[in-house]
């Protein structure tokens, strides 16, 4: 099976986690940046580490970038060069950029310039930190988008001996139960009228 092959510009902490992340799940990966000492911290985790400018064409060329199964543009800092690397990424072909944003204004001009998904690390870093603290009971979350979560989570003391109908949990809580689970039975789809008992 083709090992993925990403290549990741810019090795601020966004780019740097990302990269060894992903290497660490075994895909090939390359990370550039012009700072030596950036490359240097991350040489020994990734597949290729290359000190180059991520804004020049022919450097971008030359590390064959178009056979890359997809890019993380990581420099949200400069404006100007996540914007250019964005352009010449895509047009070497790269079938999917993620690039990252530090406003709504930044992110609108890499989505015109052909970034496929925006990411605002910090902001839904934030996010994800306030949802766990206010869901002290979380056991698990996997986020399905910027504003949608699937968790698992007990019900809560409240909840016991009432149906999902008299809960309400979609008015209330913006919640859509899609399973109930109590020891090793879980109940996939639950009726309304499924009562919530502890455990």
């Amino acid at each position: 099976m083709h090992k993925k092959q990403f290549v990741v510009l810019g090795m601020g902490k966004f780019g740097s986690s990302v990269a060894t992340t992903l290497a660490d799940c075994g895909c090939e990966v390359l990370v550039i940046d012009d700072d030596e000492e950036r490359i240097n911290e991350v040489a020994d985790k990734v597949t290729y580490a290359v000190r180059a400018d991520v804004t020049d064409p022919e450097a971008l060329k030359s590390l064959g970038i178009s056979n890359f199964d997809g890019a993380i543009i990581g420099m949200g800092e400069s404006l100007e060069a996540s914007v250019l690397a964005t352009i010449l990424i895509k047009e070497m072909g790269v079938p999917y950029v993620l690039a990252k944003a530090q406003t709504e204004i930044h992110a609108k001009i890499l989505k015109k310039v052909g970034a496929d998904k925006i990411v605002f690390p910090e902001k839904e870093t934030g996010i994800r930190i306030a949802n766990n603290l206010l869901m002290n009971n979380l056991f698990d979350a996997i986020e399905l988008s910027s504003v949608y979560s699937m968790m698992e989570l007990e019900a809560f003391p409240e909840w016991y001996g009432k149906t999902l109908k008299e809960l309400d949990l979609r008015a209330i809580y913006k919640i859509n139960v899609i399973g109930i689970k109590k020891h090793d039975n879980l109940n996939i789809n639950p009726e309304p009228d499924q009562l919530i008992s502890e455990d």
